[in-house]
């Protein structure tokens, strides 16, 4: 089972929210992503969501390509 301490990831406006609800906050929501940062998201692919920047194809295949780096490790 996978587990995250959401203190570390999450704006402080976001913290013990549910899932559901952190899922479909603005990626402004996550530490470090400014809403300008997500005007810009929006944008450019379409992301308003964190659900949509974690379905993001682009991101997907960026971190396919980093797991198959294996002069990295």
């Amino acid at each position: 089972m996978a587990s995250i301490d959401l203190d570390k990831v999450l704006d402080k406006a976001w913290a013990g929210k549910s899932l559901p609800e952190i899922l479909t906050a603005p990626v402004s929501a996550l530490k470090g992503v400014s809403d300008k940062d997500g005007e810009l998201l929006q944008e450019a692919f379409g992301v308003k969501t964190v659900a949509d920047l974690a379905e993001l194809k682009y991101a997907r295949w960026a971190q396919a390509l980093a797991a198959l780096d294996t002069s990295a490790k």
